[in-house]
This record gives structure tokens, sequence and C-alpha cells, in this order.
């Protein structure tokens, strides 16, 4: 049962996706595979650059063929953008490295600007490249601003040829060392503000474009680089205006869910190295695995992984369904980016406390594994940013729902063209849901779903009875400990859904909820004891703290699924 829920190389076999997308994702698995345990290490701790592997995807087409539109893909049936089959990669480039994986996310963040806009000549560019084996990179941010739009540096002035003449430096651009088409973001010096926005199409191979540094120790490459009088011609220009700050923002809502997919992969090759480890270690005459506390937290971070990965599959599907009058996956995503990539922390920190001092040695893949799990919720917008967005639509999801039919399972070989036409990137707290209770009510059953559940309707009562003041409405330290508590039944809903889908094994799905209950009791006293918390909202929070319900033969179970992943996968020396 275990070895079915988490990816393994040596096993895995994605049925529900087309031929083409099986032989690539099988390639690249073997690349990977075939290069071994040694050189995957070695290179990482020699910061060496990943060319081996982007001369294999360019060979294979792999960039090409599941990063091209099919409007924009010719006569090559398979090119698409599929965001279940992208889930799939990007999973697979987590599992065998955060580098491999980085290049790729950049690749995609720079083709966001460029498959939202209409100039066509631009967009057969970017196709060509891609072809001839190119990456990309997303030229947004800044050494002084971060990826504060508003505040960019990077100054357009007119030239005499209805062009423009750009100057202006980015900083912690991915890919800039080697990008064919690198979508940098500015604003013009004769336009004031909103109006004076332009993304536009530059090439790192220009004389005008200069790469100043690597600002990243890593095997990586994360690009200073300063564009000095660069000629930005009326065929570069990708958007103008209102457009390119909506494309900025739209473009990391396509490139930001794939840091859950990585989470995923990293905390999956870690898993199976630490069961492995811990369960062949003999301490005290007995294996260190037969100690309560050890298989504990075994236990808790296999349940853990797993509804990361439910939480992940569903939200693909609702990703692939959106459109002008279903956007819910606007609240799911930044979900993805937020909570799995944090639970991911957690993750590896238990299983980090079980392995102790293994962990930190360098022929190891779980060293570079619990630094590279750090950076996944910094990246596309911190915790606390996606956070805050996630509460914009807390009122319209917990008490106004609305009638959509049943969003099915999203394997078919389609191109998920809306996430290129999104439009404007507001009206957040307008998007509507369906009942959230629903999923809920179909697993009461489950003794610890059914607990969670009076939590989560708690939570509407405290919103409902003791909402915030105004000042409590201002002040985000407050509001971010609220918006952990709803973040867990929005996590809840989607993990139920996906379960349902896969007959999840109902020991397990018990055991998940049964952490969720621990993990809102653990938020409710945080709020407990805030300054700005009231004395009617600290008394809700103690008053919905709980235990989960034990049950000796669910964590008999559970574990039986957690020790069979000893030894199921070991890469090749």
């Amino acid at each position: 049962m275990a070895n079915s829920l988490l990816f393994n190389p040596h096993t895995y076999d994605p049925a529900h996706l087309d031929a083409e997308t099986r032989r690539l994702l099988r390639a690249t698995i073997d690349f990977f595979e075939n290069r071994g345990r040694k050189v995957l290490l070695d290179s990482y701790i020699d910061r060496a650059w990943y060319g081996d592997f982007l001369d294999f995807a360019a060979k294979e087409g792999l960039f090409a063929t599941f990063l091209t539109p099919a409007a924009d893909g010719g006569d090559d049936p398979a090119r698409r953008w599929d965001t279940a089959r992208n889930a799939a990669l990007s999973e697979i480039l987590g599992f065998y490295g955060l580098g491999y994986w980085y290049t790729w996310q950049v690749t995609v963040l720079g083709l966001g600007p460029v498959w939202q806009s209409a100039n066509q000549i631009a967009r057969g560019h970017a196709a060509r490249l891609l072809t001839d084996g190119h990456v990309m990179a997303f030229g947004l941010s800044e050494r002084g601003h971060g990826a504060d739009i508003y505040a960019t540096d990077m100054i357009l002035t007119p030239d005499s040829s209805g062009g423009f003449r750009a100057t202006g430096t980015k900083y912690y651009i991915g890919n800039g060392n080697v990008a064919g088409l690198v979508s940098v973001f500015g604003r013009r010096a004769d336009v004031d503000g909103p109006d004076g926005y332009v993304f536009f199409a530059a090439d790192s191979r220009h004389p005008a474009y200069h790469l100043v540094r690597n600002v990243v120790n890593a095997q990586m490459y994360v690009s200073e680089f300063r564009l000095e009088d660069y000629p930005v011609r009326e065929q570069d220009v990708l958007h103008t205006g209102r457009a390119a700050f909506d494309a900025a923002l739209n473009t990391v809502n396509v490139g930001k869910f794939n840091l859950c997919t990585a989470a995923i992969g990293i905390s999956e090759h870690a898993m199976y190295e630490a069961v492995t480890h811990a369960h062949r270690r003999m301490l005290y005459g007995k294996p260190v695995t037969d100690f309560p506390h050890v298989r504990r937290e075994l236990v808790d971070s296999y349940a853990r992984l797993v509804a990361m990965k439910l939480f992940s599959d569903r939200a693909v599907d609702y990703f692939r369904s959106a459109g002008p009058d279903d956007r819910r996956y606007l609240l799911f995503n930044p979900m993805t980016k937020m909570k799995v990539t944090t639970e991911g922390e957690k993750v590896i920190d238990l299983l980090w406390d079980v392995i102790a001092a293994k962990g930190f040695e360098a022929d190891t893949y779980f060293d570079k594994a619990a630094k590279d799990i750090r950076g996944l919720p910094k990246l596309e917008g911190t915790v606390h940013v996606n956070l805050a967005l996630i509460l914009k639509f807390m009122p319209s999801y917990l008490f106004d729902p609305a009638e959509f039919a049943p969003v099915p399972p999203r394997y078919d070989a389609a191109d998920d063209e809306f996430l290129f036409r999104q439009g404007p990137a507001r009206g957040l707290s307008a998007i509507r849901f369906h009942d959230w209770r629903i999923a809920y009510d179909a697993h009461a059953d489950l003794p610890n779903v059914a607990r969670f559940r009076e939590q989560a309707d708690g939570l509407c009562g405290l919103l409902r009875d003791d909402a915030p003041d105004e000042a409590q409405q201002g002040d985000l330290d407050f509001l971010l400990a609220i918006g952990q508590l709803f973040a867990l039944v929005v996590y809840g809903q989607l993990i139920l859904e996906q379960a349902e889908l896969n007959g999840l094994d109902r020991h397990l799905l018990d055991e998940i909820f049964a952490i969720l209950v621990q993990d809102f009791s653990a938020y409710a006293i945080e709020l407990h004891g805030k300054a700005a918390t009231t004395a009617r909202q600290a008394e809700w929070a103690l008053a919905h703290v709980r235990r989960p319900a034990a049950d000796a033969t669910r964590a008999a179970a559970l574990w039986e699924q957690v020790v069979a992943l000893c030894g199921a996968y070991e890469m090749r020396p």
C-alpha cells in the first residue's frame, strides 16, 4: 500500500497519462538513475552546473513538449501546457535535487508573460527557442525592491525607431546566465503610474546584457544582471500598462504551484533514505524503529507527506477545470505554496529527529534535502504573503457557498490554455466556492474527521460571533493566526476529496486528520497568546483545543505501511 502512494523510480508507471508523456517521464528518471547516486551527490557538493541535464532535456525535447501551449506547438500533437503532467515532472525533478527542478521552474516563469501575450512574433520565437533546447528566465525582482512591482528601477526610454532603450539591474533571476529569452519587467521613463509598465523579451547573449554574478552559493545559477542601453524593439514588447502588471501576477499564479510538487519530491526521497537507515540501524540490540517515539515520528512524517500529495493532486483538477466563472484555483494555489511547502519542512524535521547525525553526512541525499526544503516556502512570495492572500477568500469560502458541478479527476491530454488568459488580477474576495462541508460530511464516520469538523465549525462561530474588530483587522500578526486556522479547513477539504477519488486507506485518512486536529489545537493556543486577542476570543481558543482519537489498530496498520518503505528505493551507486 505504501509504495503505491509515494513516487518510487523503480516502480513508477503513470498509466493515467498518455504514451509520449510516460516515455518522457521515464526517460527523465532513467537519466538520473543511470548517472547514479555518486554523481548526483558530488555535483551538488561541487556546485557543478547541470549542463548534462539540460543537454538531456534538449535532446529529448522535454521542456519543448511540456511547456509549449498547443496553439504554439505546430504539428506536434504532444506539445501542450498540461498541469497534471507538469506536476508529475516537477515532483520527479524535486526528487533528484532542487537545482534540476529550479531550472525547470524559472523556465516556466519566464514563459508566463510570453504565453499571455498577443505578440505572435515573440510567441513564435519562444517556441523555436524551446525546440532548440533553450531555457528561459523571469526578470522581475530587484535587489532593492524584491518583487515589489510598483517600485521597479528598470527604465525604458523611447527611441527614434518606435522602440525603447532599457537600462537597469535585475537580481535573483534563475537561468539568467544562459536563458535564450528573459521576460523583463520595467517602466517607461516618460509615463507615470501603471500605464508606464512594460514587459519585454531580452536575450542573455546580447552584448548589452551584462551578467554580473551568481548571487547564491549553490549548484543552480541565480543571477544578477544589468541591461545597459539594451535595444527593445516593438516585436520584443510583450505587455504594456496594466496588462504588464497583471501578467506578472498571473505568471506567479501559474508558476508557484510547482513549489508544492518540488517539496513532495524532496520529502519522498528523504523519507526512503531515513526509514531505510533507521530500520536497519541497531541500537542497544534492537532496531531503532522499535522505539515508540521513533515510530510516532516516522508515522507522523509519512501521514503528513501523503496529505501533501493528496491536496496537491486535487488542486491540479481545479487548476485544469478553471475558467472565467470558476476561479477557485486562486485559493488552492497559495495553499499549495504556503501549506504544502511548510508541511515539507515538518516532514524533514521529523525525519531528522529520527536519523540525527546521519542527516549531516555528505554522502547522503538527506543533508541536501534538509537545506533545500527550507527555500521553497520562501520563493514566489513568503509564507506570510500567501497566508495574507488566503485570508481574502475566507468569508466567501466559509459562509457563502455556491453550486458547482463536481470537478472530475483531470488526467486528460488537454491544453490548459485558460491559465494564460486569466484576466485582471483582482476581485479575489468575490470568488465563490462550493460548500466545504460536503467533503467533511461524507467522511463523518471517521473519528478524527468528526473531531476536526467540530473545530472547523467552531472557527465559523468565532468569525460570526467574535469577529476581528477594526484594530485587529489592521494587525497582520493577529490575522495570520486566524489564517492558519482557516488554511487547515481548506487543506482538509481537498485531502478528503482526493482520498475519496483514490479510495485511500481509512486508517491513513483518520491518522491525517488526527494530525490536523493537533495542528488546529496548536494554532488555537497561538491565537490565545496574541496580545491583540480579546478575552472572549482567548476563551474560544482554549475551548477548541482537542485531543485526537487514538486507535491501537490504526497505529499498527500504519506502522506496517511505513516499515514497508525500508529498502523499497535505493539509488544505484
